[in-house]
């Protein structure tokens, strides 16, 4: 009876996997999503702001603050994503994470309107009053708070709302739009609205509605997230993923000393037992990494098993060995993006405080906000991303033959220039503006405007805007489709978890730069930037980049694709996705 059951659930899934899912589902999931960028920009971007400006605390300690937060936002992902491909699912796993990012949000709320919960205004930033341990620790409950529901978001939202598309090769050719740059689009649109509602609210009306207002739209993105569901496909977690990797290791391991044999065929596979892993495709047999083939060798004690449920400590469908080894091959391209954002996760406090000491009137009466410099950003994005899918991938297609253009390799190595290229100009940005302070006898004011344009400043995040049209779209779906389908959310948390290792590896470059270039000429003064040698911090990063970027390029001219026996869901034909190597 149960087998069946079995077989009856299976021949009914196609049917109801068509009517649910689909575009219908998008406003719904892209909703929350877009609350949640809203909210997180709205106090990510002018954080640094509230820590030096209302809780007096010096440059350094709170970039370093800000970035720890940051590093365990991004590192959270990674438990958020493993508790949804094991047991929770993603549409539980976000609806959880989202209450108890609303939580933080609150908190973080409560902690700027009362006023026992903030040190005494310093408005001429001399003898300031630092905010106390208690102060600070009811900020860093709610940071930690936020950074917790955020692990649960971030990995899952993308890959939920993929799930709800078909998303093979086919599929991805058939719809003519990249799903991954409309959503990175909404994203940026969701930015740009905050840098420029909230950050004006925060400087001109106050923290407490300027964090209020975020409070109120992530309440309505729980809201909009909940009402959709009855829309969306979702789909069952396989089990945990980490201990599908480490059987792997273990059974190959345990079969060290036996003969690897050289037809392929003999290797054991079950379509049965990786069904509920394998919806999309079955992996097939690739020639890299061989040692890990000995975990789907069946010896003569094995196949007497293998009649049953075969014990996976001891062997493993190719399937499942070709899983671990998709893992393996995205490693090396993946640790490239760890050093890049650890030459920029400081950039965004930098700047502000650059910001600050210059003109920035766009009017006789009205300023800009040092924070709402990121709207250069946002918006080079966003018109990057218009142009990338209507004008440069029609014809990049019909030079490459390729769908999307240009593969997701190639589109982060242009990510990669345009980000060197970034920072080597806001090194030129800096001595000039320091040459204007110097020209006015302004370099001993920290407080003073310097007669010089913020505007000069636009320039790099413009670039870095552009850039983040190839990196950061180009990332996530290298990440997404290289990736096991049954570990997507785990993947997608690795996007995140660079970001995070590059946030920590960022805080200890600031610190030791700060520490060991001197008090009379330190590169990163706690109050006086015009005396400090930042331009020297943007050449070294440069530097760096420059070394990391070779290092992709021998990383990308390497990397071979996964092997695929792909299903559509319009034509359930298969097809075979080679594993031929592509180039940058």
């Amino acid at each position: 009876m149960d087998g069946v059951a079995e077989q009856e659930r299976q021949q009914e899934e196609p049917s109801n996997r068509k009517k649910l899912g689909g575009v219908k589902t998008m406003p719904f999931i892209f909703g929350n999503e877009i609350c949640h960028t809203f909210a997180m920009v709205g106090y990510n971007s002018n954080m640094i702001s509230y820590l030096t400006q209302v809780l007096n605390l010096p440059l350094v300690k709170a970039s370093n603050i800000l970035t720890n937060f940051a590093g365990t936002a991004n590192f959270t992902p990674l438990i958020g994503a493993l508790i949804a491909d094991s047991f929770a699912g993603r549409f539980w796993t976000i609806t959880i994470s989202s209450l108890v990012y609303q939580l933080g949000m609150i908190s973080l709320t409560i902690s700027a309107v009362l006023p026992s919960l903030r040190p005494p205004a310093c408005p001429y930033r001399v003898n300031c009053v630092e905010a106390s341990k208690q102060q600070l620790w009811i900020l860093y409950i709610a940071l930690f708070l936020t950074s917790l529901g955020s692990g649960g978001i971030r990995p899952n939202v993308v890959t939920f709302a993929a799930d709800q598309l078909d998303m093979s090769k086919k599929g991805v050719a058939k719809r003519g739009w990249n799903f991954f740059s409309l959503f990175f689009f909404s994203l940026a649109l969701a930015a740009l609205a905050a840098l420029i509602v909230v950050v004006y609210i925060q400087e001109n009306v106050g923290w407490g509605w300027g964090l209020g207002i975020l409070a109120i739209v992530t309440a309505v993105s729980i809201v909009a997230f909940v009402v959709g569901a009855p829309l969306y496909r979702k789909i069952k977690p396989g089990g945990s993923p980490l201990v599908r990797l480490v059987q792997v290791i273990v059974a190959a391991f345990r079969k060290r000393n036996v003969q690897i044999p050289e037809d392929r065929m003999v290797l054991y596979e079950s379509s049965e037992l990786d069904a509920a892993i394998s919806l999309q495709g079955r992996l097939l047999h690739s020639n890299q990494y061989k040692w890990f083939d000995r975990a789907a060798i069946v010896t003569a004690e094995e196949a007497f098993d293998l009649t049953t449920r075969p014990n996976l400590w001891r062997i493993a469908t190719v399937h499942r060995v070709e899983e671990l080894k998709c893992i393996i091959r995205m490693l090396p391209i993946w640790a490239t993006g760890i050093l890049l954002v650890t030459c920029y996760s400081h950039l965004q406090s930098f700047t502000v405080m650059q910001a600050r000491s210059m003109d920035r009137h766009l009017t006789k009466s009205i300023q800009i906000p040092p924070a709402s410099l990121s709207i250069f950003l946002v918006i080079a994005m966003l018109i990057g991303l218009i142009l990338y899918e209507r004008l440069f991938v029609p014809i990049a297609r019909r030079i490459t033959k390729n769908p999307t253009g240009i593969t997701c390799l190639q589109r982060m190595g242009v990510g990669f220039v345009i980000h060197i290229f970034a920072t080597f100009l806001s090194s030129f940005v800096e001595m000039r503006r320091k040459q204007v302070a110097a020209e006015h006898n302004l370099l001993d004011d920290p407080r003073a405007v310097i007669p010089i344009s913020v505007y000069w400043l636009a320039p790099q995040f413009w670039l870095h805007g552009t850039a983040e049209v190839f990196m950061a779209v180009g990332n996530m779906e290298f990440l997404y489709d290289q990736s096991p389908e049954s570990m997507r959310s785990t993947a997608a948390a690795l996007y995140w978890i660079s970001i995070s290792i590059g946030n920590y590896l960022g805080t200890l470059m600031v610190t030791l730069i700060h520490k060991y270039t001197g008090r009379e000429t330190n590169w990163l003064p706690d109050r006086n930037l015009n005396r400090g040698r930042l331009e020297y911090y943007y050449f070294l990063v440069t530097g760096i980049q420059i070394v990391n970027f070779v290092f992709y390029v021998v990383c990308a001219c390497l990397y071979s694709y996964k092997p695929i026996d792909e299903v559509s869901e319009d034509s359930e034909d298969e097809e075979h996705q080679g594993g031929d190597h592509e180039t940058v």
